[in-house]
């Protein structure tokens, strides 16, 4: 006999304590998988996470191909049932300076109701999430399950076309499900529909042999730190629109967000004006955008007065649905190439790329989550919306299971501050996304076993 509602709410209230004591053991291990940090820590996250998943009584192997570890945990499908896949990753974001953040940025701490801690929403949560559900439903699972639990998400994946074309068979299945976006806010479930790709490069700009006196030499002499600004300030116009040309971009965003909300939550001080036209949701989802993130220079405190010869600048371009990565980057480096000043030799190299995606949202499957996410949520309705960020890898699995149903959920809220000093997850919301996961394969289990 399957589980009642009444039943799963039960038993995720009653796995909860576990659930949460788990997560915090995984947010203690700092898995990054940048160069340069200790790459031991990734695998003792896998191991930690293969542990959770063979206390859920799933088949759990370790895997990798070149890159980070990712887990992979099965259990079959009674007969006639669908099989659902449940992605997560288990590494994390650098820190940056802990000054930033009020607490050790691994050791996880409650204040009013949210956990803060680096992984503690992006995506440890995710992993949990899995847990939760699958331990609430403990021996009477209604569906099989494939767990896939990725070590380089926030490094690119780089090698997680490799693993999934190595473990075709196993990843096979009929729904997939993302734990990795945000909810719509506090109160208010989400199903992400669309996000924009990803172009990251960098440009090298060169004016000097080496090093010369700024007083014996400047005036004459650019040097490469006012070359590459005045370089970086041609990918905007003056309204801080992208002025990139050969870049695709639409409006046409259905869901309101008000400047005032979004203001709040991006942290926006007072009397700063936001860039580009059109919605906020346009100007997020629809539209690419181009940041820097980063430029190789003397600090302040080190500077000597010199002419610096060369500059280096790290660029992000977040690509709109419809766009290509190849074309995308073609585009930046030529506008580039053309606008650097005074001669200087530039030199452009790209760094990773990922496609955006668009995902049509109808059907049993989506139908099976949206109840479930009103249920969970105690009667409000998830919002279809869009992403400004990127996870390129979805477009891969729409390659390779064109059959299955991809459901992007997750456990962020606004305030989470993914990526950020200070990242943290809102209690209640994991409660009701752990809830909502398992009502979900309750639901595809009724709708789709045949």
């Amino acid at each position: 006999m399957s589980l009642s509602e009444t039943d799963l709410r039960s038993a995720i209230a009653r796995e909860m304590p576990g659930v949460r004591a788990d997560l915090e053991r995984l947010i203690r291990i700092p898995g990054i998988a940048f160069d340069g940090f200790d790459h031991s820590h990734v695998e003792r996250s896998a191991e930690a996470v293969a542990e959770l998943l063979r206390g859920c009584g799933l088949d759990t192997q370790i895997v990798r191909h070149g890159g980070q570890p990712a887990v992979i945990g099965r259990k079959a499908a009674p007969a006639g049932a669908p099989t659902v896949l449940l992605y997560a990753h288990h590494d994390v974001q650098p820190v940056g300076d802990p000054a930033l953040w009020t607490n050790d940025p691994f050791e996880p701490t409650e204040r009013d109701g949210r956990l803060y801690a680096r992984g503690a929403a992006d995506d440890k949560a995710g992993v949990l999430a899995h847990v939760a559900a699958l331990r609430a439903f403990g021996d009477r699972l209604p569906v099989g399950v494939v767990v896939f639990v990725e070590g380089e998400e926030e490094y690119g994946s780089d090698s997680l076309d490799a693993i999934i074309q190595a473990h075709l068979d196993e990843l096979r299945s009929d729904v997939i499900v993302i734990a990795d976006s945000s909810n719509w806010d506090i109160g208010t479930p989400a199903l992400t529909t669309s996000l924009r790709g990803i172009v990251n490069l960098f440009a090298e700009v060169k004016v000097l042999k080496s090093a010369v006196h700024s007083g014996m030499f400047g005036g004459p002499v650019p040097d490469a730190l006012t070359t590459l600004a005045r370089l970086l300030s041609t990918l905007h116009d003056e309204n801080g629109e992208v002025a990139v040309d050969g870049l695709i971009g639409r409006e046409g965003a259905s869901v309101d967000y008000s400047e005032d909300r979004f203001r709040l939550e991006a942290g926006v001080l007072d009397g700063v004006r936001l860039t580009g036209h059109g919605t906020i949701t346009d100007r997020l989802w629809t539209k690419p955008a181009i940041a820097v993130l980063g430029i190789d220079a003397p600090r302040t405190s080190e500077a000597a007065n010199a002419l610096q010869p060369s500059a280096k600048a790290k660029i992000s371009l977040r690509l709109a649905p419809g766009d290509d990565p190849k074309s995308a980057y073609a585009a930046i480096r030529a506008h580039l190439e053309k606008f650097v000043p005074w001669g200087a030799r530039i030199e452009v190299t790209l760094e990773a790329g990922g496609a955006p995606c668009v995902i049509d949202a109808t059907g049993p499957a989506f139908e099976a989550a949206r109840a479930a996410f009103a249920s969970a949520w105690d009667g409000a309705q998830p919002v279809d919306m869009g992403m400004g960020g990127s996870i390129p890898f979805i477009a891969t699995f729409q390659e390779l299971f064109p059959q299955a149903a991809i459901l992007v959920t997750g456990v962020e809220d606004p305030h989470a501050a993914a990526h950020a000093p200070d990242e943290s997850l809102h209690l209640g919301e994991f409660e009701r996304a752990c809830l909502a996961e398992a009502l979900l394969l309750k639901n595809v289990a009724e709708t789709l076993t045949e």
